[in-house]
């Protein structure tokens, strides 16, 4: 015997999704419900988690390549202006 229930509460859109989901999958809907909410669940802890780390520790993982717009390392800066001066002249 096959028993069906009936879920109370869900808006009309998501009675319309949980549908969706279980005729594309073949889970029941307190299957599907339950896979959401483990999803859901998962996502949140990975915020968490990223939530912990250091800005210094996302800097490190940074790939800024070939310097920016500097010219000289930051302990050269007198030579850097140096060379900025010249090449200002010489335009």
């Amino acid at each position: 015997m096959i028993t069906t229930h009936q879920l109370v509460g869900l808006e009309a859109e998501t009675e319309q999704l949980l549908k969706k989901v279980t005729n594309l999958t073949g889970l029941s809907p307190s299957e599907a419900l339950k896979q959401g909410l483990i999803l859901l669940q998962q996502r949140l802890n990975t915020q968490t988690d990223s939530a912990t780390v250091r800005p210094f520790e996302i800097y490190q993982q940074l790939d800024l390549g070939e310097g920016g717009y500097a010219i000289v390392p930051s302990t050269k800066v007198k030579e850097g202006v140096k060379i900025a001066l010249q090449r200002k002249l010489q335009q």
